[in-house]
């Protein structure tokens, strides 16, 4: 299981579809069918992928991931780099994750 200080959320109203966030940091971030991005969880780095895209998990300010620490710096770039300045990164807050059932 990885280690993780931070967790990240796109707020979807100011995301603009352009992607950078995924291009920057695959791990974290994924593109949905309506051209929105989502946050993630990989197996990889936390023993099951969740996506929280509204359908298995939520989305939006609910739909919170844990930043796996190796990738810290990439989110931290993606957030810099997004047009809409939509991705909100925060200290990692076990009762957050306790609520949306992590």
């Amino acid at each position: 299981m990885a280690e993780t200080q931070l967790m990240v959320w796109i707020d979807q109203d100011l995301c603009t579809g352009d992607g950078i966030c995924e291009e920057i940091a695959p791990d974290v971030f994924l593109g949905r069918d309506d051209g929105l991005w989502v946050v993630k969880e990989e197996a990889s780095h936390f023993g099951k992928t969740i996506i929280f895209d509204g359908n298995e998990a939520p989305d939006g300010s609910r739909g919170v991931a844990r930043v796996p620490d190796s990738q810290v710096a990439d989110v931290v770039d993606a957030a810099t780099e997004c047009p809409g300045e939509c991705i909100m990164i925060e200290p990692y807050d076990p009762e957050v994750m306790a609520a949306r059932g992590a």
